[in-house]
């Protein structure tokens, strides 16, 4: 199963305890009117958790689908859930949402404003191109597929390198000179698993990897490439 997930860094500062108080039995509630239709919705933080260095829990909130149906269309609510941790890791507060990037973002906005009032107190991680590029130099056998943007080739936005390609040094610089990594795919040698990481630290997990497993995977290894 693939496992996806975003990491942030929280801009402003705030310690776990606080976090926590903040974060512990939100509830905001809202409502979703068509015609003479009336649907209640909820937005949830719940089983929350706090150890020595991080939180955990799950983030829920009511979305409205609207279905065909004979008599015209109907609308009913479906609950996304969404588990998440904050995490300190060598003085730095991140927040990882397991979820794919559009709904993580939504997510750490909403958080933002929980703990911080407004947004832009949870902000995107980044990791530089030449950390990914140092990355891949240091393990070239381990790296699967790369994509390059910013490309200096007329009408080419993107180059990419895969597999067996990724050995030709001659075609990896000729690459790396015209544009910068934003995207790799590559084996971890710890935990033997096949990941993707993006430069805004979307993070996936092509091989079969249990949640807290994954997690643990990106704080060891993606958090020190995040600049």
């Amino acid at each position: 199963m693939v496992l996806a997930a975003k990491v942030f860094l929280l801009k402003e500062e705030a310690d776990l305890p606080t976090i926590s108080g903040k974060l512990k039995g939100y509830k905001a509630e809202d409502e979703f009117v068509h015609d003479d239709q009336k649907i209640p919705l909820l937005t949830e933080i719940a089983k929350l958790s706090m150890t020595q260095d991080s939180i955990e829990g799950v983030f829920s909130k009511d979305l409205v689908l609207s279905l065909s149906h004979r008599d015209g269309v109907k609308f009913v609510t479906k609950t996304m859930e969404a588990p998440f941790i904050f995490a300190v890791s060598r003085g730095r507060a991140f927040l990882i949402v397991l979820e794919k990037k559009n709904v993580a973002n939504n997510i750490a906005n909403i958080m933002s404003k929980i703990l911080f009032i407004s947004q832009g107190g949870i902000v995107e991680a980044k990791i530089p191109p030449e950390t990914l590029k140092k990355f891949h130099e240091a393990n070239p056998e381990d790296t699967k597929v790369i994509f390059f943007d910013g490309v200096d080739i007329p009408n080419v936005n993107k180059l990419s390198l895969y597999g067996s390609v990724l050995a030709d040094t001659a075609l990896y610089n000729d690459y790396s000179s015209r544009g910068s990594i934003w995207y790799m795919v590559f084996k971890s040698r710890k935990y033997g698993i096949v990941a993707g990481v993006t430069r805004s630290a979307v993070v996936t997990s092509f091989s079969e990897i249990k949640p807290a497993e994954f997690v643990t995977y990106i704080k060891e290894e993606v958090f020190p490439l995040i600049a």
